[in-house]
């Protein structure tokens, strides 16, 4: 074995360690936001900011530094040659921070988790604005050091959606606000007004676990690699290629939040359980940004999941597990109840022609908070403010307003305009696959397989491989283009409401 293999090897054992840690990590965050007890949560995050400090130490060691040097210019393999250059982004940019400040941020995160679950239940803000006082704070100061051109959000934006800016999303959300307001006052006028009271029937927990898994299934989710447990806010996490794991959260009086819940989060379980196993055990065995990744949920959930076509084909099995209420309700009533637009406080519940809206009020907010131009105790106030200038509704408590959401808790600013921007791609990807697979037969026929398929061979199984907007270009020839889900929102609307 030659030098440079031999430097490639000690690499890669590297790499093995770092991923190490980062998998317990994973497993120790899964754990504390499902299964552990209240007073487990102090000690939990000791362990978590020990985990978190190894792996920080590792990343800016003088150890990494030196694969960093030798293997940039001088390997011919292209994925050590891709994770040696996604290892020096995570050095340049660690390297900034100083090893206390993260891990005490690390810990930080854990308990403000734990206390966002208990101010949330008491419906009480105050109980989480000091933590999230401090979380805003390090999140300021991290910015700084990573340094920025002209916003300072910019700097944050980039952990989540490398290539996009502040300027690109002010400049495509009024396009798609106004998109939006106008179908919202057409809807608003037409005469045609689904009956959603028809979905709100008993339906036993139990019973909705049984038929989100048989969805799963259907959708190629691999549960010998995964598993389904519940939990106050779902989410998807991956441990490793072999061990991604979905939450949801079920509600007995409306089945709609536990199966599109499921759905979406089966999406974001999809990618990265179809990421080439050559990826595995490095930084590029993961989705490429949240925007891609969001694009892969919300995509399942509303293209797929909301379709008249799933529906069709999936009614008859959704009756086997339902309550008796629904076993007269007609197909195509059902299919305008599920998707009737009406303002919602809960994001994760909300249309899908009004969800956007829910993300810009939180990117508003986001600016704000991390420009200093607004203070944490000033948030449950405009959250309300926002909530009735966008959707004309306002939250009769913090719970329904600013505490739904679990992503600032855990620290992750910058975070929420990847649901619009993955929406957006969501649309250019189903223009795209609709050109080349007969989605509709795919679906009605129950072969889902196909659809996974495609979005393997061109998406998931690039992991890494490939930036966000590289990955944008390559599958659809165009950059981000918000006129495919303006296009696919107005199709859509018209023909339910018959506009």
């Amino acid at each position: 074995m030659g030098n440079k293999e031999l430097l490639e090897k000690d690499f890669k054992n590297l790499l093995s360690e770092l991923n190490s840690y980062k998998e317990m990590l994973a497993l120790a965050q899964w754990d504390m936001r499902t299964k552990i007890p209240k007073k487990g949560v102090e000690q939990r995050s000791e362990v978590v900011g020990f985990l978190a400090e190894k792996a920080h130490q590792l990343e800016t060691s003088e150890k990494m530094k030196y694969f960093i040097d030798m293997l940039k210019e001088d390997t011919e393999n292209e994925i050590i040659k891709k994770a040696v250059l996604e290892c020096e982004e995570n050095y340049i940019r660690n390297s900034k921070i100083p090893l206390d400040e993260y891990k005490n941020y690390v810990m930080l995160q854990s308990k403000s988790e734990a206390v966002w679950q208990e101010a949330r239940e008491k419906a009480n803000f105050a109980l989480f604005q000091p933590y999230l006082e401090r979380l805003v704070e390090y999140n300021q100061r991290f910015a700084t050091y990573w340094g920025y051109e002209d916003h300072i959000y910019d700097a944050l934006l980039h952990n989540f959606e490398p290539g996009i800016t502040t300027e690109t999303l002010d400049r495509v959300f009024p396009d798609l606000r106004q998109a939006i307001s106008s179908l919202l006052t057409k809807i608003n006028e037409s005469s045609l007004k689904p009956d959603s009271s028809i979905l709100q029937s008993h339906f036993p927990k139990t019973d909705q676990e049984e038929f989100s898994k048989e969805i799963l299934n259907r959708m190629g989710y691999d549960f010998s690699s995964g598993r389904l447990d519940e939990t106050i806010h779902p989410f998807a996490i991956s441990l490793n290629l072999n061990d991604v794991r979905i939450t949801t959260r079920y509600d007995e009086s409306d089945f709609r939040t536990a199966i599109f819940g499921t759905i979406h989060e089966g999406g974001h379980a999809l990618y990265e359980q179809n990421i080439s196993e050559k990826l595995a055990s490095t930084p590029l065995a993961t989705g490429t940004s949240m925007g891609i990744h969001e694009s892969q949920s919300l995509f399942w959930e509303n293209f797929i999941g909301r379709s008249k076509a799933f529906w069709s084909s999936h009614y008859e099995l959704f009756k086997k597990f339902a309550p008796t209420s629904f076993q007269q309700v007609p197909l195509n009533e059902f299919y305008q109840a599920i998707n009737e637009v009406k303002a919602s406080f809960i994001r994760i519940e909300a249309d899908e022609l009004t969800y956007p809206l829910h993300i810009m009020i939180r990117y508003e907010l986001e600016k704000l908070l991390i420009n200093g131009d607004i203070k944490v105790s000033d948030l449950p106030n405009l959250w309300n403010e926002k909530m009735q200038d966008y959707l004309g509704i306002k939250p009769p408590t913090d719970r329904e307003g600013v505490l739904q959401d679990i992503h600032w808790a855990g620290g992750d600013f910058g975070y929420f305009p990847s649901y619009a921007l993955g929406y957006m791609y969501a649309a250019q990807f189903n223009h795209i696959l609709s050109r080349e697979v007969n989605v509709k037969e795919a679906i009605s026929t129950g072969n889902l397989g196909s659809i996974k398929h495609w979005l393997t061979q061109n998406i998931h199984q690039y992991g890494k491989m490939k930036k966000p907007l590289q990955l944008i270009e390559d599958v659809t020839q165009e950059k981000l283009n918000p006129v495919y889900l303006i296009n696919y929102l107005t199709q859509k609307y018209t023909d339910i409401y018959r506009l």
